[in-house]
């Protein structure tokens, strides 16, 4: 690439337009013989004069009026990309993806406080009952795994914990539930997007005589929450998940003992976003919600 030295070609493009060195040293703070020189460098460059001198009038040659036409659109573009870069960047939305159960029972009622503390910061929300194993369009991910999503940062969010829950009134009555066995007499209620979660409690409890495929099955966990709160069965819980509705009584625990198991909730995010001054905003409020709970 062939380029002139910018210097020079800064002094020609203001001295084209106004026609005086004069005006020219004053536009660039410079002296009137700095210009000259700096005109000189170009057209040694060029191989052609630019300008013809008369007493303390200049005018552009024939070849200088041709190279300042030629020049005019690029100094232009050369502006015009300065002003861009100049500018604030537009603040994209944060485009989140998130399970839905947890986005329905943990995430959502606590974003108010996202948007209070960030008034200035959008987001965009997709969700799915489906797991997600890659970010796709996502700039942020949080779903169910083991913190190993290559290419990507994953922090640990919430440890999923599994009990029991059901409505209140199952806790009473001739077939009232006290101990794991008496689940045998109620309907199971559990999703088709975790269907080994029963099983897993119930093995860890002791607990070989109950056939946990038998009952109501859903898609997904939030329809088997529903179908406990209105006292359909009883649902095998995410303790973070059913946290709420436990303290406020619309579900009860009916068995004290939570079962931990390996996988969690984590928010996952691409290597090339962990600066971006949005998305730190939403890690850092999320990991200090994750704190308080």
């Amino acid at each position: 690439m062939k380029l002139p030295p910018l210097n020079p070609l800064r002094m020609f493009e203001s001295a084209s337009r106004t026609l005086s060195f004069t005006q020219t040293a004053r536009e660039l703070h410079v002296t009137p013989g700095a210009v000259s020189r700096q005109i000189k460098v170009l057209e040694d460059f060029l191989g052609m004069r630019l300008f013809e001198r008369a007493n303390r009038e200049v005018r552009l040659t024939p070849g200088g009026l041709q190279y300042r036409d030629d020049l005019h659109g690029a100094f232009e573009r050369i502006e015009q990309a300065t002003v861009r870069a100049l500018a604030p960047p537009a603040a994209k939305p944060l485009q989140i993806w998130c399970q839905m159960t947890f986005a329905m029972r943990w995430l959502l009622p606590r974003m108010p406080a996202f948007h209070v503390a960030h008034p200035d910061r959008d987001t965009v929300f997709t969700t799915s009952f489906k797991p997600l194993r890659t970010l796709g369009d996502a700039d942020v991910m949080i779903g169910i795994g083991h913190g190993d999503w290559p290419g990507a940062i994953s922090r640990r969010l919430v440890d999923i914990e599994l009990l029991p829950v059901c409505s209140p009134q199952l806790l009473t009555g001739p077939n009232a539930i006290t101990t794991p066995r008496d689940l045998a007499r109620h309907t199971l209620l559990q999703s088709t997007a975790r269907p080994d979660y029963w099983r897993r409690w119930l093995d860890a409890n002791h607990v070989g005589d109950i056939d946990p495929t038998h009952g109501l099955t859903f898609e997904n966990v939030a329809l088997a929450y529903q179908a406990a709160l209105q006292g359909l069965g009883v649902a095998m819980g995410q303790y973070a998940l059913v946290k709420d509705d436990l303290a406020a009584g619309r579900l009860v625990a009916p068995f004290e003992n939570r079962l931990l198991i390996d996988s969690a909730f984590y928010l996952v995010y691409s290597e090339r976003l962990q600066y971006d001054p949005h998305l730190c905003d939403f890690r850092d409020w999320l990991l200090d919600e994750v704190a308080k709970g």
